[in-house]
């Protein structure tokens, strides 16, 4: 599953670890995560996560990966 980091703090959304504190178990996608969750160190919206380890705006990704 894909890990998503705040783009405030730096917190990483792990789905294969959840969020204990908010009540989110293990295995839930960040896509899947209530509406109302925010980060869990700095109160950031989801709005504010984006995909670890994404691809730069403008990148294409050869051929083939």
């Amino acid at each position: 599953m894909e890990k998503y980091v705040c783009k405030v703090c730096g917190y990483v959304y792990d789905p294969a670890e959840g969020d204990t504190n908010a009540h989110i178990e293990p295995g839930l996608p960040f896509a899947t995560l209530p509406e109302d969750w925010h980060c869990p160190q700095c109160n950031a919206p989801r709005s504010e996560f984006e995909l670890e380890n994404g691809p730069m705006p403008g990148m294409v990704a050869p051929i083939g990966q």
